[in-house]
């Protein structure tokens, strides 16, 4: 069975049908014995049969490539969070009161306390 490895040059390679990637290796040129073997963009194991494979096929002879899958540019991390200026936190404020209570307070300003007077009726804006 023929076989063409595709590394820094093409090489054709002989192997009987129930020899392995392991043998195929050995008559591969020094220095590229070490290298990653891919069909198909699989890669190859050592005790895989190369009767696995179909004649003529084309390997292909890469370095192994250290770490994974990394999307985008690592070097951009913390960009927003780094440009944002600190703001110092303010001292606390009373929240205001809503619902229920708003309305009570309302209710005792308008009607409880609300002193009679005579004359035309002021605002609530009135400072006088």
């Amino acid at each position: 069975m023929q076989l063409f490895v595709l590394g820094a040059s093409l090489h054709s390679i002989e192997v009987g049908e129930d020899s392995t990637i392991g043998d195929l290796r050995q008559q591969l040129p020094a220095g590229e014995e070490d290298l990653l073997l891919t069909h198909a963009g699989l890669p190859l194991e050592d005790e895989m049969s190369v009767g696995e494979l179909p004649a003529l096929a084309t390997l292909h002879l890469s370095p192994r490539l250290l770490g994974g899958k990394v999307h985008g540019s690592l070097a951009r991390a913390g960009k927003v969070k780094g440009q944002t200026p600190k703001v110092a936190k303010e001292e606390d404020k009373k929240k205001k009161k809503t619902g229920r209570c708003k309305r009570r307070i309302q209710y005792n300003r308008r009607f409880s306390t609300a002193v009679s007077q005579f004359g035309r009726k002021k605002g609530p804006n009135s400072n006088s």
